[in-house]
């Protein structure tokens, strides 16, 4: 296998792993501090796929702080295969909840007007971006995984 910037067990992947967790984290508490967001099952979804990314990103964090420490590699194909499949499912769970949060966003709070506290509206908003930050940060991880794997 070839070295890619942002593999498992290098530097930058740690880094990409630990801007996956810190973006979730933050659209999970805007999104929680926030009144009233269980009322819209987008919200409530885009903190569950947010939550699952907070775990699989902080487990593999220390999974890469792990390798880094011990100068050991994580490139058995066996190994990427799971980095595979599973950035591709937090990948797919964080852009959905990503996209229908930020529909309801705009439809209610831009289209209808319905936001009467501006620091509610500017928290969703805000979480949304977030969400959709984290969303990229997966996105790199899950490419140069499948780009690994392809190359072994």
């Amino acid at each position: 296998m070839i070295d890619i910037p942002g593999t498992p067990g290098t530097l930058t992947g740690l880094v990409l792993r630990i801007s996956q967790c810190v973006f979730a984290a933050g659209s999970i508490s805007y999104m929680v501090t926030s009144g009233g967001f269980f009322s819209f099952t987008a919200f409530c979804y885009l903190i569950a796929a947010m939550g699952l990314q907070v775990i699989w990103s902080f487990g593999l964090a220390i999974l890469d702080t792990f390798a880094l420490v011990r100068k050991k590699t994580l490139l058995s194909p066996v190994l990427v295969s799971l980095f595979v499949v599973g950035d591709w499912v937090t990948s797919t769970l964080s852009l959905a909840g990503a996209s229908s949060s930020a529909g309801i966003t705009v439809l209610y709070f831009g289209d209808l007007g319905s936001c009467s506290f501006e620091a509610e509206c500017w928290k969703y908003q805000l979480s949304v971006a977030l969400a959709f930050l984290c969303w990229i940060t997966i996105a790199i991880s899950s490419l140069t995984t499948l780009w690994l794997l392809a190359s072994a």
